[in-house]
């Protein structure tokens, strides 16, 4: 796996980078066939006050590529609810490759 964080107009530091690994797991222990992960916190200076702080994160797994952004006033918190949305559509995109929507002729047999 394949992670680059980054900054856009600030400095990307020790702590912030260890803050982004340790949400990143639960992304990885829910779904471990991630290939590339890019993250990129910016702060953005042409909005408004409240929502200036912007995390961004392109997740490509195997036939599919997940883009998730959020802005908030505080990078810690943006990084938090980022990382909720990243989760949940990691976990449908799981769902969705397991789920076939039908049963099989043998489980068809039982039933009846």
């Amino acid at each position: 796996m394949n992670l680059t964080i980054s900054g856009h107009h600030l400095d990307v530091s020790p702590a912030l980078r260890e803050y982004v690994l340790t949400k990143l797991d639960r992304v990885t222990r829910h779904f471990d066939q991630v290939v590339d992960i890019n993250v990129l916190l910016s702060v953005e200076k042409l909005k408004e006050k409240e929502r200036r702080q912007k995390a961004e994160v392109t997740l490509h797994v195997k036939g599919k590529d997940i883009f998730v952004e959020h802005s908030h006033e505080d990078l810690y918190a943006a990084i938090d609810q980022l990382m909720d949305k990243l989760d949940r559509q990691v976990m449908r995109h799981k769902d969705k490759l397991q789920d076939h929507h039908h049963l099989a002729p043998k489980r068809m047999d039982a039933t009846l």
